[in-house]
């Protein structure tokens, strides 16, 4: 189970450092051109790029606690806010045309981080 969760735990943080990043460093108006960014245009610039940084502390926050073994209660609380990042997401893609399957991409990515947070906080919490 423990591998398991590493893996679910580092295919987010792979996901949220790749959106994260996205959302911080590319124009706005590239982010709002792209199938699935459409949002990006009708959010103000500060909050597109607020979002990227969370991202990327998301994607730090569900891998480094462990490996250093300090807090590593946070990975799933970390966890736990990805849920509701992504309860969000899935809200704002449902808005736009073809939005569904964006929606569908994050509530597998909500299971996912479900997954982790039963995981550690329950079944399988690092060793403190």
């Amino acid at each position: 189970m423990n591998i398991a969760l590493w893996i679910a735990a580092g295919m987010l943080a792979a996901v949220a450092l790749a959106g994260g990043f996205t959302k911080s460093f590319l124009p706005v108006e590239k982010l709002a051109a792209a199938h699935g960014g459409e949002w990006t245009g009708d959010a103000a610039p500060a909050f597109v790029r607020t979002l990227g940084v969370l991202e990327i502390l998301a994607a730090i926050g569900l891998v480094l606690p462990a490996l250093t073994g300090v807090a590593p209660v946070l990975v799933p609380v970390t966890a736990v806010c990805w849920v509701g990042l992504m309860i969000g997401a899935m809200i704002t893609h449902l808005r736009y045309a073809g939005g569904a399957r964006f929606a569908g991409l994050n509530l597998i990515y909500l299971v996912i981080a479900v997954f982790v947070a039963w995981g550690r906080f329950g079944i399988a919490p690092f060793a403190g």
